[in-house]
């Protein structure tokens, strides 16, 4: 018989589990309020901080409202869009579009410096930097000198 090889899912997902969730809590009011599809986000970090990023094309950086309250980060946007054409005097086309959704993650403040956040829009690319307090920064390596 041959052995049962583990599957790398398990261990992919503990990752998640154990060192995003200090950070981030995916799960706290995240909604589109016009019944679409939420934004996908990505997450990203370097040495001094969080990134965040959402593809969200077609915006405009007004459309977008971002606060931190009692340790929630919260990203909402509401676009809506509208056009008419007369077409003849008894004859119009009228169209008009409605988009808007809401995320929101709970911070660890021990870890995000909330003060110093600050977001970008370019090319429909939403970023959220969130930078780490000193504390939570990678220390270097030190040798322990044995005596």
């Amino acid at each position: 018989m041959l052995p049962v090889k583990s599957s790398l899912l398990p261990s992919v997902s503990r990752f998640f589990d154990d060192d995003w969730s200090s950070l981030f809590d995916w799960t706290n009011h995240n909604f589109p309020a016009s019944g679409g599809t939420l934004p996908s986000v990505n997450v990203m970090e370097n040495e001094n901080d969080y990134i965040l990023e959402m593809a969200v094309p077609g915006m405009k950086k007004d459309d977008f409202e971002i606060e931190v309250n009692n340790n929630v980060l919260t990203i909402k946007s509401e676009s809506k869009n509208e056009t008419e054409e007369k077409i003849e005097d008894n004859y119009t086309r009228r169209e008009f579009s409605y988009r808007a959704f809401q995320r929101s993650f709970n911070l660890n403040n021990k870890v995000v410096n909330d003060a110093k956040i600050n977001a970008t829009y370019q090319d429909g690319i939403l970023r959220v930097t969130l930078p780490k307090n000193e504390d939570a920064k990678p220390k270097p390596t030190r040798k322990i000198v044995i005596s």
